[in-house]
């Protein structure tokens, strides 16, 4: 009989970041002699039941996340979209409660789902943004994120607490919340040492449209670049599919395996500025130009600020053009900051052991 604690895992649906970052999680969770059992939906859930096939999964109501196709219009959309949101925050949080008892949960992580928490069990909130940048309504959606944080035992923040750091003011606020650990960079790569084969990777992900928006202007720049692409379009489907055009090779989507691979082979990467791929980039020391999602503060936030450090340069969506990547010869490109720490000590939680 297996008399493991089950720890409930459920990762937002927006982009493929949340997931992939608790992919570490998952596998330090089992190397602890805990059972995760993974809830979520869309392509996060269909990600992670590719990278765990042996674990039990529960599919959560979906936020149904779409991008407005034009960045003026994000913060309208969000707005419009946010009755069926909240609609599926309610529903996720009855479906917790009924899971903790049916399942027998001992624990949750919940990777920005707002409502999976359970007073019966410790409950611990991943999230980078204890600030949550949306312009001039920056102050009132900190707040509102800070008073859901509090509902949590935890809030583990992806980054460390000092300086250097990779999430500046979005993972850091001025006052100090006893309830916030800082667990260092979450990233599922490891470093590999290969010839570098492709001059160009191309990463893309996130919601609809603007990952297809982008996926196509980048298609057509790229039918006259010189050098070798390897090209991942991010969309998790039932089989892989791969494409070879002239000098693109084009993947709908890699495991984790074939992307560290794939990164290691790659002279540089171009891809959004979406936090988890920072993390990956900065654990792997890859040069990188980013394209942030139109109208998504966080995103811009970043791009602005590692280009600001002279890490790693960027341009707006509308504005790119092919001849930009070679400004990332003056960059000193992303260092391992903010680098993992023992996960094990975080997970201690689970085990009766509340404070650290």
């Amino acid at each position: 009989m297996d008399n493991r604690k089950r720890i409930l895992v459920a990762p937002l649906n927006w982009g493929l970041g949340h997931a992939t970052r608790c992919i570490p999680i998952i596998r330090e969770l089992l190397a602890q002699n805990l059972e995760p059992v993974i809830a979520c939906d869309g392509d996060a859930l269909a990600l992670l039941k590719k990278e765990f096939p042996q674990l039990c999964f529960i599919e959560f109501p979906s936020y149904k996340i779409r991008y407005a196709e034009k960045a003026r219009y994000f913060k309208l959309k969000m707005l419009w979209d946010s009755p069926k949101i909240f609609k599926a925050i309610s529903a996720e949080k009855k479906q917790t409660e009924q899971l903790v008892t049916s399942l027998g949960i001992s624990g949750i992580i919940s990777d920005n789902r707002l409502g999976v928490s359970c007073k019966k069990v410790p409950s611990v909130f991943i999230t980078h943004q204890l600030n949550v940048l949306t312009g001039n309504t920056t102050w009132f959606s900190s707040k509102i994120h800070q008073e859901i944080i509090k509902k949590f035992d935890q809030c583990w923040v992806p980054d460390v607490a000092g300086i250097p750091n990779l999430s500046g003011r979005l993972g850091h606020l001025k006052k100090q919340n006893p309830k916030v650990k800082y667990i260092g960079a979450l990233s599922r790569f490891n470093y590999l040492k290969n010839d570098e084969i492709y001059d160009l990777m191309v990463l893309i992900s996130g919601p609809e449209p603007q990952r297809s928006m982008l996926e196509s202007k980048l298609l057509q720049q790229l039918a006259h670049y010189p050098g070798e692409v390897l090209f991942v379009q991010g969309k998790i489907e039932a089989k892989q599919k791969v494409v070879q055009k002239n000098n693109i090779l084009r993947y709908n989507y890699m495991n984790t395996t074939e992307l560290e691979k794939a990164f290691s082979q790659s002279k540089l990467v171009l891809s959004r500025s979406g936090y988890t791929t920072v993390m990956d980039l900065a654990k792997l020391g890859k040069a990188a130009f980013f394209i942030p999602t139109p109208g998504q503060y966080e995103q811009e936030y970043l791009a602005k600020r590692l280009e600001k450090a002279n890490l790693v340069p960027f341009c707006e969506q509308d504005k790119f053009e092919l001849s930009m990547l070679e400004r990332v010869a003056g960059f000193r490109g992303l260092s391992e900051v903010g680098r993992e720490l023992n996960l094990s000590t975080f997970l201690r939680l689970f085990k009766g052991e509340r404070e650290l």
